[in-house]
């Protein structure tokens, strides 16, 4: 049986031990960036062997100066001439691209000696306007922001580059993560669309709608996942591997293990109970780090109800009052689509980036 290897691994050994010789041998004095970014399972190091059925192996990106665009084919031809038909066991050959499946590429043997690599050439430009809709990171004005795929931003932020002579990590520096206005607006965000259900978990189960409390309840443990990842100042993947992200986060097991109860409890006390308990240390983490001036974190009940909650509302505000004189001053307390899990349509064409900004304007 095939021994699997991390992508990331796969694909920087790929590069060292067999196509970096080729450009050393065939293109000497060739300037150029080459690494593995953006798309893939792999590029965030969450890949197994399911992954390997498609897009996956040994790959990467190749960016080069406006002027070598010309050499693109040539450079394809000596990868195709010169690759090796299999790598650590692997076929290096991946099938033309799928129309009728978005492009998709699979990995298959070569029939005639000759390798059709899974190697993508840009100049830096060419792909961050195909990646994220624009080439122009320096001074990005805190709307544009909110218009990015944070899933794209992360798969940015965590490339590694073999061979960077072109300087692409220097070019992606900008967008390591949000800067501060955004940060808050995004914690504010959170922490309001907590508050719109907060009473909605108790209220609903006491209505007999069981199913609807365990559905509010797991949109607010989303929204507490999401401020974890904001007060950890990382950047959140898509749904897929947003809980595994959210295992690794550097934050108390107390939190985690709160969530985990309240979207699994088999009673509504329960139920209640771990994700106000979670609110509450949410709320003690964002005081721990003086995000602003303290938080309240006190459970209380709803007007008087027998409801529990800890008034996420007035975090909210608390939070946005810091954005007073700013373009976000006045921005609805949305968050970013990209914070919608199944809104992918939307966040993941770039075309769309200029609508988006209209909704905080």
């Amino acid at each position: 049986m095939l021994k699997f290897i991390k992508g990331k691994e796969l694909c920087r050994n790929f590069f060292t031990e067999i196509a970096k010789p080729i450009l050393d041998r065939q293109f000497p004095g060739l300037v150029y960036s080459a690494g593995l970014l953006g798309y893939g399972s792999d590029v965030l190091g969450y890949d197994d062997p399911v992954s390997t059925d498609h897009m996956w192996g040994s790959r990467f990106y190749l960016f080069l100066k406006e002027e070598d665009q010309a050499l693109k084919p040539q450079l394809l031809e000596a990868f195709s001439s010169h690759f090796p038909e299999t790598y650590q066991g692997y076929h290096v050959n991946f099938s033309p691209p799928d129309p009728n499946d978005g492009g998709v590429r699979h990995a298959t043997p070569s029939l005639d000696g000759k390798v059709n690599p899974l190697i993508f050439l840009y100049t830096i430009e060419e792909y961050l306007d195909f990646y994220l809709g624009t080439h122009q990171l320096d001074n990005l004005s805190d709307i544009e922001w909110l218009s990015f795929s944070e899933h794209r931003l992360l798969a940015l932020a965590v490339g590694e580059f073999y061979v960077d002579m072109l300087h692409l990590a220097d070019t992606l520096s900008p967008i390591s993560y949000y800067p501060q206005n955004v940060w808050l607006y995004l914690i504010a965000s959170n922490w309001s669309l907590i508050a719109e259900e907060q009473a909605f978990v108790k209220r609903c189960a006491s209505t007999g709608d069981e199913t609807g409390s365990i559905l509010v309840c797991a949109r607010i443990a989303e929204r507490l996942m999401r401020l974890a990842f904001l007060y950890c100042k990382q950047y959140a993947p898509y749904s897929k591997w947003f809980g595994t992200a959210f295992q690794r986060l550097p934050i108390q097991q107390t939190i985690k293990d709160a969530i985990y109860k309240a979207v699994s409890a088999p009673s509504i006390s329960q139920r209640e109970e771990q994700i106000v308990l979670a609110q509450q240390l949410m709320a003690q983490l964002h005081n721990s780090l003086s995000v602003t001036e303290p938080v309240p974190d006190k459970i209380e009940s709803y007007f008087g109800r027998d409801i529990q909650v800890i008034h996420p509302d007035r975090i909210a505000a608390i939070v946005a009052s810091h954005l007073k004189d700013t373009p976000l001053a006045h921005a609805p307390l949305i968050g970013t689509l990209s914070e919608v899990a199944n809104f992918t349509t939307l966040y993941e064409n770039v075309s769309y980036r200029s609508r988006i900004q209209g909704l905080y304007e």
